[in-house]
């Protein structure tokens, strides 16, 4: 659905983005992380049509977005942090103009704007001037609008912003029944929602990929924690004698047991080894746990490290 190759963004003398390449398959939810200034939205406006970057080459739905932008507007649903709305017109008016805007035939338009306003909750907001809505319901116009010609290509920037946990709730599950017909990219700053919502992320640091993986594959870990009811002399020696092991680091613990970060030097579970040695030393254990990573966890460790 989205091949890009090489994109390169130049704003004068300061790289937005730097031979950033990704694909994305028909079907999937994926996020699109990164800090301030990380080249997020200059990547969005490029796969929009809206900006055309300095080097490189996007299609979408086999379409070059640069040689036929008009096309892959209209297969494209975009739902920007703040979505341009006019105050003054009711929720059914902007929905019709905006279906009007698509090109969405007279025949189909009755159909395809009751199924944005029953998917987004707002069948009770018809006619409320939108100025007069609160800004959970301001956002669901935003998104009722991205959705209401059934786009192939459903680009959502910070969607749950503003809405209670409940709507939020909502939002995400009408996200996930969305990926039957389109493929989703998520841009969002709230790691929890992409962790709930997507299949796969990928990290911009300083308009380069740092990260693209499955949400799975992001979580394995190598490394294992120990912790010993009480401190006891050569943990650090027996277990850096263990294959695979290649440093043990004592962490703090305020409830005055021995804890220990073992850190592996390849993806496999250090757990039964560690296990061995506690058994064969007679150390009183209280707990042994292979690490597994958030995606808090991975973010933070690639923004640290650049």
């Amino acid at each position: 659905m989205i091949k890009v190759a090489s994109l390169t963004k130049r704003y004068g003398e300061i790289e937005a983005l730097r031979r950033v390449e990704f694909d994305v398959a028909s079907g999937d939810i994926v996020g699109l992380l990164g800090p301030n200034g990380a080249g997020k939205s200059t990547t969005i406006r490029c796969l929009t049509g809206f900006l055309h970057p300095d080097e490189g080459e996007i299609t979408v739905d086999g379409l070059n977005v640069l040689e036929r932008p008009s096309e892959v507007q209209a297969r494209v649903g975009y739902l920007p942090e703040n979505t341009p709305l006019y105050s003054d017109m009711t929720v059914q008016g902007y929905l019709r103009m905006i279906a009007d805007l698509r090109g969405v035939p007279e025949s189909e338009k009755l159909a395809l704007i009751s199924g944005a306003v029953f998917a987004t909750g707002l069948d009770q907001r018809l006619t409320q001037p939108i100025g007069q809505l609160s800004k959970g319901f301001r956002q669901r116009v935003g998104i009722a609008q991205a959705i209401l010609h059934r786009p192939r290509l459903l680009i959502l920037d910070e969607p749950t912003i503003g809405l209670d946990p409940t709507q939020v709730v909502e939002i995400r599950n009408l996200i996930k029944s969305l990926a039957s017909h389109s493929t989703i990219l998520f841009s969002s700053h709230i790691l929890s929602e992409v962790e709930a919502v997507c299949d796969r992320v990928i990290i911009l640091i300083n308009g380069e990929v740092k990260a693209d993986a499955r949400l799975e594959e992001l979580a394995q870990s190598q490394d294992a924690t120990l912790v010993l009811q009480e401190n006891v002399e050569g943990v650090e020696k027996n277990l850096l004698s263990l294959s695979g092991v290649n440093q043990v680091v004592p962490l703090r613990t305020s409830e005055g047991y021995a804890e220990f970060r073992v850190v592996g030097e390849s993806n496999f579970d250090l757990c039964p080894a560690v296990f061995d040695v506690v058994r064969r030393e007679g150390w009183s254990l209280r707990e042994l746990r292979r690490d597994v990573r958030t995606l808090e966890t991975v973010f933070t460790e690639l923004v640290n490290s650049t």
